[in-house]
């Protein structure tokens, strides 16, 4: 984890000698990758199609990746994971919350308040993956890539400006995290996959959802719901996602082709990911302004903190109980978040 910089380089580069030199290659391989989200969405669109694309190139073709959105190949967001550990699909990109309680560690950056730059948390998020988690929660798993999305908020039928204006309302929530903040909050949290989100606001099952700007263009939110609550400094909250891949297929694949799966993934990767997920809540937060929607901006997040923080010590007491030490996890967190990985940046 030390000596990691600020700037990181590039994803492509010296791989390519890796790669024996002359005429394109028929594909060795073939992979299938499944994910919950339509193919024009942002993260399928500009993340991990460019990244099939670069492990193509990398390759010479001896590497193709058929991509499956909005689950083709079957099942329910949750079963993702399963999917990618069981072989219905090589590799998976997921919510890791959609599965709760069963990669506690990853939650920490789940927490209230507790992420501001999703560049800088996608890095620690990786560095705490590869220190902590890589042998531990995920080692039935390969996991390619690690990292959140820009500041979590909400997407009300109604204005929301205090938490009092919860009260009553049914809010869908991405994760354990989430739906126990928004009980803290006032709100009934109705647990759902994102895909879910559209039917439910205009069938009335839910009133809001919490999701980050860049996820309602695909999903038409702006045109479910008027209100939109966003706010200043550290996030409401993230979710944390995985890319994964079947070990199984990995360890079969040629040391030159692991090689080129590697120097594509892993730390670069995340911080690409994260950081172009972010950069797409712009774009998207206009569309809601050109659509005449209302848009909140909580400046005094006091009164919001203070009725979620208990959050904290309830997760940490969680933790215990697994026998992982989840303040330890908070502090390195923030530490890395403050310290070595702040202001980091990555280009495919």
């Amino acid at each position: 984890m030390s000596g990691m910089k600020t700037v990181l380089r590039p994803l492509a580069g010296a791989v390519m000698a890796a790669v024996a030199t002359g005429g394109a290659y028929a594909a060795d391989v073939t992979l299938k990758m499944h994910q919950f989200l339509p193919a024009q969405a942002n993260v399928p669109a500009k993340i991990l199609d460019v990244w099939a694309d670069k492990i193509e190139a990398a390759s010479d073709g001896r590497i193709k990746i058929d991509h499956f959105p909005s689950m083709q190949l079957g099942g329910t967001p949750p079963e993702l994971m399963d999917q990618a550990i069981d072989g219905i699909a090589d590799i998976v990109w997921t919510v890791v919350g959609y599965t709760p309680g069963r990669y506690p560690s990853t939650e920490v950056f789940e927490l209230p308040f507790m992420v501001e730059d999703a560049r800088a948390a996608s890095c620690a998020y990786w560095n705490m993956f590869e220190s902590g988690m890589e042998d531990g929660e995920f080692a039935d798993v390969k996991i390619l890539g690690t990292w959140v999305h820009g500041p979590g908020m909400f997407h009300t039928s109604e204005p929301v400006n205090t938490p009092a204006d919860l009260q009553g309302m049914k809010i869908r929530g991405g994760s354990r995290l989430v739906n126990q903040l928004l009980e803290l909050s006032g709100a009934t949290p109705v647990g759902m996959p994102v895909p879910a989100v559209p039917e439910g606001l205009s069938k009335g099952v839910i009133d809001g959802t919490t999701i980050p700007w860049e996820v309602t263009t695909a999903l038409k939110v702006p045109e479910l719901v008027e209100f939109h609550t966003e706010f200043e400094g550290p996030a409401l909250y993230t979710l944390t996602f995985v890319l994964a891949m079947n070990k199984g297929v990995y360890d079969g694949l040629d040391d030159d082709l692991k090689a080129i799966v590697d120097e594509n993934s892993g730390l670069n990767f995340s911080v690409f990911a994260g950081g172009t997920q972010a950069d797409a809540d712009g774009p998207a937060r206009q569309i809601a302004v050109d659509n005449g929607n209302e848009i909140i901006t909580v400046t005094d997040t006091a009164e919001w903190a203070s009725l979620v923080n208990p959050i904290y010590e309830t997760w940490v007491a969680d933790l215990a109980k697994k026998d992982i030490d989840g303040q330890a996890l908070i502090d390195e967190a923030k530490s890395l978040m403050q310290g070595e990985c702040k202001g980091a940046t990555a280009s495919m």
